[in-house]
């Protein structure tokens, strides 16, 4: 790419005895524009060309206003692409088969490769099957490995035969702590240049390192291999929320239960496609442990990202984690130069403003199936209440000889896990403090209730070790399952069986416990309907009271070896213990040497034995990886645009469903579609393993699409799961239906509600319909990432116009569907709305495809498609 100046922006800065080019955004930037957007201003700068970033997108951002509806396209390049196992699995599928594709058509294979640092972190895979004994994390890698073995064979082989394709091993720790406390560079130093970060990831919570001042958010794996192969990322100059944040958090308040509290309130102002930044006199009272926090659940506010500027908390945190000093030097000096630096004394202009004291948070839960429904822990129990039928159901069990009666609300799963809680010191020493304190009364873990601790990384345990805390833990049972995403990302494991039986055989209504970022129906275990967030410390007392049906505040957790009552005030921890534990035992070094061979692994993963091969030879016996058919009669020019006719409902549903009903990530059962077709493929129950693990086999994914067991599609009203009715009016398994349309040659269309697709950044959750035969999903809005993916497959994204839904409309499900207006894409015109007609209900949608960028990307069949026709004969 030749680079321009035509804003006369290029300068140099000189730190110690380096002297770095960098694009004086000083110059052309108001002091006033949002810190994300001086970002984004720096990046058009240092990439303009005249063709792909052009002087007028650099004029849109530096004159931005504030009050402007989204309008202006700009093309972004990020400095480096980050994915997670689960999501790189299929991304280096796709790459495979683009190099294949692209022999076929005549081209260099060699081409298909990284543009850009990429790194892969390996902690999707890990189960928690084993708990509460001193050797389940042992035993559950020894599991992962026998379950994972080919997929990270696959990934050494991706490590060798691309070039700029880091892996992070199994077992180091989970992507976004390891990319806060190691990986994130906040300024890059590249061929003599210096230039912020900007991490785009194939996870939607990469948002944790906007944190660390960091601009950075979750993109689909499709976008990301784009990214990867050096296309710039499309979007629409962002308006900017700024978030005030002022006073200080109360004593028994903790940074969970203000995330909590943030969810809620941005939810409800509504910052979905906007960027948010932090600002006012309550940053400087919070730390990077409790931003990175806050900044992790960006997605569950359904802002693209939610940023803190650097400041000197952010060089504090870079120094406390080991960072070098030439690194933590270059951070500060390029900020405070560059124009980077928070200063307390001026506000940004903003284009919405919210405001938080933050005196005014509480002890909070959010639950029972989405993350912004806060419910004060004084509050808790009559929320439960509300949940539960009347009267709740009951079951006895019989757990090492002892019969014990549990009812409805019962912990099934207390889980301390995910980055978003476990990188923060401060409420991972209260949990553990909290523990210490509950089994000096003599109180004890429920025996019902499946306990784990997954860390996100391994100075974790070094600080508890160091501190002497971890024998508390492990007397109520937290002993370490694993470094990994684990219970956060549905991989839970089994529960208890007793307590399966009892939900299965007796109707109980389960709950799991855990300091996640995520609840939603279906997606933490598939016996357990009711799921709550929480901070540590509360895990572990709702482990201890066994029940989410006590009010904490108020009832006791149980009695003490003394008879006594305990109540969980008399076992919480002072703010102040807890400063005085992590001042004393924490330290660089806990990082460094964490940190010291990252990329090396343990003997496992280096005795792993990848082929040193261009091309994968793919295995056709296998049931991880097949060869992904999406290329499959690619010719060099795109077929016309068509309009769709003669479709029919797949699925019809209801709002906020989300892109774990779309394609799950948890345990494949036995008797579902995808579990039928491994077993006949000679795979046992116990080895049937994860949806999150089978993604580089797109005959499992197929069949595992709007597979959740929470879903409920309106063509079946009163069943769950995934069913619908196929051709002839029958219900079957959705996978089944589908087949019959194809074999008919009748094409799909999805309708849903609000916020289609919200959650993760699953690409997946398109990949999976478009296999499927979706042309369309036509929905009341989209949630930002999925929408994306959605054009990245070549499926369109249409919202109802003129304030119709299909409640308003009176559409069934059972109609055929037309859809004209498409063609005009072949004229290079973007369509605002289509006309849709259902049998005889005719009306407007309006079209997704927000930038000239993803009208190609839709025109061409996909991004894949796209990409390559790129490389071949640029276009």
């Amino acid at each position: 790419m030749t680079t321009m100046d035509t804003f006369g922006t290029g300068g140099t800065l000189s730190v110690g005895d380096r002297t770095y080019a960098v694009r004086r955004i000083d110059r052309i930037a108001p002091p006033d524009l949002p810190y994300s957007l001086k970002i984004v201003l720096e990046n058009l700068l240092r990439h303009e060309d005249g063709e792909t970033v052009t002087a007028e997108q650099i004029r849109a951002v530096a004159e931005w206003d504030p009050g402007a509806e989204p309008a202006h396209e700009i093309s972004l390049f990020p400095a480096r692409a980050f994915l997670h196992d689960t999501n790189g699995v299929p991304a280096l599928t796709d790459l495979a088969a683009m190099r294949e594709a692209m022999v076929a058509l005549g081209g260099d294979p060699a081409r298909v490769n990284p543009h850009i640092p990429t790194e892969l972190v390996a902690d999707h895979s890990v189960i928690a099957d084993v708990f509460g004994t001193p050797d389940a994390a042992v035993r559950n890698v020894e599991l992962e490995y026998r379950r994972n073995h080919e997929r990270y064979r696959f990934l050494k082989w991706g490590q060798s035969a691309l070039r700029d394709f880091a892996v992070v091993p199994p077992g180091t720790g989970i992507m976004h702590q390891v990319n806060v406390e190691y990986l994130a560079r906040v300024v890059i130093e590249r061929d003599g240049a210096a230039f912020p970060d900007l991490c785009l990831g194939t996870d939607s919570h990469t948002t944790m390192v906007n944190g660390l001042g960091v601009l950075g958010w979750g993109i689909g794996g499709i976008e990301a291999e784009a990214a990867m192969l050096g296309q710039s990322l499309t979007m629409l100059v962002p308006r900017v929320v700024g978030v005030r944040l002022h006073g200080a958090l109360p004593e028994g308040a903790t940074a969970t239960d203000l995330v909590l509290t943030l969810t809620q309130l941005l939810r409800q102002h509504g910052v979905v496609g906007k960027f948010v930044e932090f600002h006012g006199p309550g940053v400087a009272q919070i730390g990077v442990a409790d931003r990175v926090t806050i900044a992790n659940m960006s997605p569950e506010f359904g802002s693209t990202c939610a940023i803190f500027p650097i400041d000197a908390e952010t060089v504090r945190y870079l120094k406390f984690t080991g960072r070098p000093a030439a690194r933590v030097a270059l951070v500060e000096a390029y900020a405070k130069e560059l124009g980077l630096w928070a200063d307390p004394a001026s506000t940004a202009r903003y284009s919405e403003h919210v405001d938080l004291d933050l005196s005014t948070v509480v002890p909070s839960l959010a639950g029972p199936r989405r993350p912004q429904d806060r419910v004060r822990l004084t509050e808790a129990k009559a929320g439960l209440r509300a949940e539960l039928a009347d009267p709740p159901a009951r079951a006895t069990i019989v757990l090492e000889g002892r019969r014990h009666e549990i009812a409805d609300g019962a912990v099934a799963i207390a889980a301390i896990t995910s980055c978003t809680n476990t990188s923060n010191p401060s409420v991972m020493v209260a949990a553990a403090l909290l523990a210490r304190n509950a089994a000096a009364r003599g109180l004890r873990t429920k025996p019902w209730v499946k306990t784990t601790l997954s860390p996100g990384s391994r100075v974790v345990m070094d600080y508890y070790t160091k501190a002497g805390l971890v024998e508390y833990l492990e007397q109520l049972g937290f002993h370490l399952t694993g470094y990994g995403c684990m219970t956060c990302i549905g991989a839970s494991g089994p529960l208890v069986d007793a307590v399966s039986a009892a939900v299965h055989d007796d109707g109980l209504s389960v709950a799991a416990v855990l300091s996640g970022n995520r609840n939603f129906d279906g997606r933490i275990n598939p016996d357990v309907r009711l799921n709550y967030l929480a901070s540590p410390p509360l895990v572990v007392a709702y482990a201890l009271a066994g029940t989410m049906d006590l009010d904490l505040t108020t009832e006791p957790l149980g009695a003490g070896t003394d008879g006594e009552p305990v109540f969980l005030r008399d076992i919480w921890p002072s703010s102040r213990e807890v400063a005085e534990i992590i001042e004393s035992t924490l330290d660089p070094v806990m990082f460094t040497d964490a940190y010291a061979d990252v990329f090396g692994g343990d003997e496992r993963w280096r005795a792993l034995d990848a082929p040193d091969t261009q091309a994968y030879a793919w295995d056709d016996a296998s049931t991880y990886l097949r060869r992904p058919p999406y290329l499959d009669g690619m010719d060099l020019e795109p077929a016309p645009v068509t309009d769709v006719h003669g479709a029919r409902v797949l699925v019809k549903l209801g709002d906020s469903v989300t892109t774990d009903h779309i394609s799950p990530a948890g345990a494949i059962t036995p008797q579902s579609a995808a579990g039928r077709y491994l077993s006949e493929r000679g795979v046992g129950s116990r080895e049937l393993n994860t949806y999150a693990s089978r993604r580089g086999n797109h005959e499992a994914m197929m069949r595992g699409t709007f597979a959740n067991v929470r879903l409920r599609n309106q063509l079946v009203p009163g069943v769950e799961g995934g069913f619908t009715r196929d051709v002839t009016g029958e219900v079957a398994t959705i996978y089944a239906a589908a087949m019959s349309y194809r074999d008919s040659a009748t094409p799909l269309v999805v309708v849903a509600g609000k916020e289609y697709g919200t959650g993760s950044s699953r690409d997946w959750a398109a990949k999976g319909p478009a296999l499927l035969g979706v042309r369309a999903v036509l929905a009341e809005s989209f949630e930002r990432i999925h929408r994306s993916n959605l054009i990245g497959m070549g499926v369109l994204p249409l919202e109802f116009a003129d304030d119709h839904t299909a409640g308003t409309l009176g559409l069934t499900g059972a109609e055929t569907f037309t859809i004209t207006g498409l063609t005009a894409l072949d004229d290079g015109r973007v369509p605002q709305h289509v006309t849709v007609r259902a049998d005889d209900i005719e009306f407007r949608a309006r079209v997704r495809l927000d930038t000239m960028r993803e009208a190609e990307y839709y025109r061409h069949g996909g991004i894949m498609k796209y990409v390559l026709r790129r490389m071949l004969r640029p276009i």
